[in-house]
């Protein structure tokens, strides 16, 4: 990859230092993509249908000579310094959740939203649940534990699993509707249906006054 003269702001501000890096549109969202580890530059077109091929080169030009994305056979990966952008994407989950406007019908890639339940999880609320998800072919994990969150790219044979489109499997998780209801038709669900809907209590798009959840959709 070759060097690229970026738009600045030419300001010693260090938020504007921060955007001279990853203000660009597609870069954080490219971020995003690579969160769960190196993808191929065609799967990255995948999660990101609207970019185009030449722009995605681009940004990925620009990201590398800024430190955020490397080469890595066969595809592209993080440095620490992009793997650092965790925080910002997680926060603009939780705020961009409250926000009106926001579409569920349009397009969502798997690592997005498992990118987004890692973020809107009440973990202090977290019993112990082990699930696996395949959505459109993509497989992840989810481990859970009191105060704790692990999501992993494959499958580990959990007593959970489901399994669907993307956006079918995000109505199952953020909608109001039970499992028992949701899963009816919408998505496949294998597992007790009292653990998997203790699992999805503990998800909304509507993050309240000090982190927590909204009441259970079971009853």
């Amino acid at each position: 990859m070759t060097g690229t003269r970026r738009r600045s702001y030419d300001e010693g501000c260090i938020a504007a230092h921060a955007l001279d890096l990853i203000g660009d549109r597609w870069a954080l969202l490219v971020v995003r993509e690579l969160l769960l580890g190196p993808r191929r530059f065609s799967e990255l077109r995948a999660g990101l249908p609207g970019i185009s091929a030449n722009i995605l080169t681009r940004r990925l030009e620009e990201m590398a000579s800024a430190g955020l994305v490397r080469a890595e056979a066969p595809g592209y990966g993080l440095t620490p310094a992009g793997e650092g952008l965790w925080p910002v994407l997680k926060a603009l989950c939780r705020w961009g959740g409250g926000q009106p406007g926001h579409d569920p019908t349009l397009f969502m890639s798997p690592t997005a939203l498992m990118l987004s339940m890692r973020a809107m999880c009440a973990r202090h609320r977290a019993g112990r649940h082990e699930v696996d998800f395949v959505l459109e072919g993509q497989a992840f994990t989810v481990v859970t534990g009191p105060g704790s969150y692990r999501l992993e790219r494959g499958l580990a044979g959990a007593p959970l699993r489901f399994e669907g489109g993307t956006n079918a499997v995000a109505v199952a998780v953020y909608g109001p509707l039970p499992l028992h209801q949701t899963a009816a038709g919408l998505i496949r669900f294998d597992g007790g249906i009292e653990e998997g809907q203790a699992f999805l209590d503990l998800f909304s798009l509507h993050i309240a006054e000090g982190g927590a959840a909204p009441v259970s959709r079971s009853g």
